[in-house]
């Protein structure tokens, strides 16, 4: 581990950056994108700092596109009542506006040239860094079977699901299992419902190879700590266990 961790190491640097594009993917989760007066290299799946120059505001948030394009960073953010980054996505900044970016940062990235399969675990904004990584491995050519698990309360919760789609047809062994823990009357829904990890351990059962997963979790703090003994109880080796909390930030 400490040897893979060295030879990705890429060194934390400065960059000026611009809002370039803010759009709304639900009531509550928006996409914003970056252009960086410098291409950032990085490995799918890490974060960087970003700060607001003008009120002196810092918060961490992982890269939702692939490394190939640094120039441009793509985020998905959970807006908070009392977030204080998120409350600046409402009036607060606008197109072009500057900020500051640091990183990157993380060891919750893709590994390369791996057996078995590629498990993908999230909820909210937990999204940006498996789209990530999700992304990138569909440029690698790489032929491993990969599973997205995703939880939201309900279908208004979902977004992206035309990506999903596209990448059913383009990847060779690919599914999108999203589940909803309080389906809604009238929302149609025919799919997983309950809890994410219980979704989860559901699946692992019947999956083959687990031993050999590569697991990738992000998202709330009360989701990853549901998961990772439902992994264990599966048999997937706890080195090839990957996770970042997504915990929300106050003043």
């Amino acid at each position: 581990m400490t040897r893979i961790l060295l030879s990705r190491s890429i060194p934390v640097k400065d960059f000026n950056a611009r809002l370039a594009a803010v759009e709304s993917l639900t009531h509550d989760i928006v996409a914003i994108a970056l252009d960086l007066d410098q291409p950032m290299k990085f490995w799918a799946g890490q974060y960087v700092d970003i700060t607001l120059p003008g009120i002196g505001l810092t918060r961490s948030f992982s890269m939702g596109n692939p490394p190939a394009d640094g120039s441009r960073l793509e985020f998905i953010i959970k807006k908070y009542p009392d977030g204080a980054f998120s409350r600046q996505l409402d009036g607060g900044l606008s197109v072009g506006d500057r900020v500051s970016v640091r990183g990157p940062y993380g060891t919750c990235f893709r590994r390369e040239g791996r057996e078995g399969p590629m498990i993908l675990v999230g909820g909210g904004s937990g999204m940006a860094p498996l789209l990530s990584i999700l992304r990138d491995q569909a440029a690698s050519g790489e032929t491993r079977p990969v599973r997205l698990f995703y939880g939201a309360r309900s279908r208004k919760d979902l977004f992206h699901l035309d990506q999903f789609e596209e990448f059913a047809r383009s990847l060779p062994d690919f599914a999108f299992i999203p589940a909803l823990s309080h389906a809604e009357e009238g929302d149609g829904w025919t799919g997983e419902t309950g809890f994410i990890h219980e979704v989860l351990r559901r699946h692992l059962s019947g999956m083959d190879e687990v031993e050999e997963a590569d697991v990738f979790s992000c998202g709330p703090p009360p989701m990853i700590d549901a998961v990772l003994p439902v992994l264990q109880m599966a048999g997937v080796d706890s080195a090839r266990v990957y996770f970042d909390k997504f915990t929300p930030a106050t003043r």
